[in-house]
């Protein structure tokens, strides 16, 4: 399958925008002074590529315009092909506009070509990029179809082989309109007018000849920036661009089988340094979704000092991470993974410091028998006390006068803390006040309330 991006040189510039009016607004790359690529909007103010840039604004007055940056579309082929390698493992480049894919042992997985296709056309619009996709037996048959647009190599436009321009001026001289066409030409005379390479490429695309193709590598961490096309201070707006490095991040999760538990999203500014949000979580996960909501949470807190122009998304640390299986009838698997989820979503809002868990560790005294840990997290090996517990606990206890409850069980002695100064003498029982079921302990200063079981 072949992935074209005949607007790449925009879409690289543009995916990180969040404004709805976008699409509606026209914009053009433009290079030595002439329009090399525009969005629907110029064009339908009569705006083309390859328009001198003059001609352009005397069409579309508000046209907007930006620099070519090659660096960036490399950027975004590039990520293109990282997202890409969840489908398969075998993806190439195909600069300066174009991604392939051998898919031929993924069908199956994906349900056919037909479903595959879809769901990488919906893939690629969630990350910006508006794109021809089409499938062949060969690269080039795959790369020829996207670009031409059509459903035989016979009926592809002869420009669909990107021939060179003199070479495509002799072929509309003498009446070659479509690759069918040229086919039915001479070999001996195609190669002495037009060059071995034009026969060469042909031979590739029919299958005739092997064309080797060198796989793209995904990188060993994950590190990706996106600029954005007008500073941003609201929170919605920088999530919007987020969210397209966090789908590129859940696919490179996917290829390395991982997840993580946490990230880095940083806030580039013209001045200053950059703003710095780190998302946590207590299990590793490569949702998308998961990830987004625990970043909205801290963008909406946060008090950006200067608009951002650009966002860097910084992943490592990864820990291996099956797929989870689905519930046996289909349903969606819930219990501790939600659990997880509202805990991290809380904390995110709150602070580490407010959602904790609980844990207890080797300690006689009650209010020192238990300290704050992750939520989520284990309570550790320490033994606990062999008497019973409530889970409540007063802090202060509260002081009791004699009649206010009636013994049931007890008494248990804890003296303990002799050595560092807090210590304490207490004889504990367990009594009924009024509905309750109270801990209550007798000390040198009387009766106290420290605790209820229910």
């Amino acid at each position: 399958m072949a992935l074209c991006f005949p607007r790449l040189s925009l879409d690289a510039r543009l995916r990180g925008r969040a404004s709805p009016e976008a699409a509606d607004e026209p914009w053009a790359v433009v290079e030595n002074r002439s329009v090399r690529v525009c969005n629907g909007a110029a064009e339908a103010l009569g705006v083309r590529p390859g328009s001198a840039l003059t001609a352009a604004w005397a069409l579309a007055p508000q046209l907007r315009i930006l620099p070519r940056d090659t660096a960036a579309e490399t950027t975004a082929l590039e990520a293109v092909a990282l997202w890409a390698c969840q489908f398969t493992s075998k993806v190439s480049l195909e600069p300066p506009q174009s991604v392939l894919l051998e898919v031929e042992g993924s069908l199956r997985l994906f349900g056919g070509a037909v479903r595959l296709m879809a769901r990488l056309r919906g893939g690629l619009a969630d990350l910006g990029f508006g794109a021809l996709l089409a499938a062949g037996p060969t690269a080039r048959a795959a790369l020829w179809l996207a670009r031409g647009g059509g459903e035989t190599l016979q009926a592809l436009p002869i420009t669909a082989i990107d021939p060179e321009p003199q070479a495509l001026a002799l072929l509309r001289r003498i009446g070659v309109r479509t690759l069918g066409e040229l086919m039915h030409l001479p070999r001996a005379g195609v190669a002495a007018r037009f060059g071995e390479e034009l026969l060469r490429n042909l031979d590739r695309a029919l299958g005739r000849a092997p064309e080797p193709r060198v796989f793209f590598e995904p990188p060993e961490r994950f590190s990706m920036q996106l600029e954005l096309p007008a500073p941003a201070i609201e929170a919605e707006r920088v999530l919007f661009a987020a969210r397209r490095l966090l789908l590129q991040l859940e696919a490179f999760l996917a290829v390395r089988q991982a997840g993580i538990r946490g990230f880095t999203l940083r806030l580039l500014h013209r001045e200053g340094r950059p703003t710095r949000i780190d998302i946590g979580s207590g299990t590793p996960h490569r949702d998308t979704e998961h990830w987004q909501r625990l970043l909205r949470e801290r963008l909406e807190a946060a008090a950006l000092a200067s608009p951002a122009e650009a966002i860097r998304l910084e992943a490592a640390g990864l820990t291996p991470l099956a797929r989870a299986a689905p519930g046996l009838f289909g349903d969606e698997r819930g219990g501790a993974e939600a659990w997880e989820r509202l805990t991290e979503r809380l904390q995110a809002r709150l602070g580490g410091a407010v959602v904790h868990g609980l844990a207890t560790h080797a300690e006689h005294r009650p209010e020192r028998a238990w300290h704050a840990d992750a939520a989520g997290g284990s309570a550790g090996a320490d033994e606990m006390p062999p008497g019973p517990r409530p889970l409540w606990l007063l802090e202060p206890p509260r002081h009791l006068g004699e009649g206010d409850f009636v013994l049931l069980a007890g008494p248990e002695r804890i003296e303990s803390g002799w050595w560092d100064g807090d210590d304490v003498a207490r004889d504990y029982f367990i009594a009924a006040r009024g509905a309750s079921l109270a801990w209550i302990y007798r000390a040198r200063e009387g009766w106290f309330l420290h605790g209820l079981f229910a």
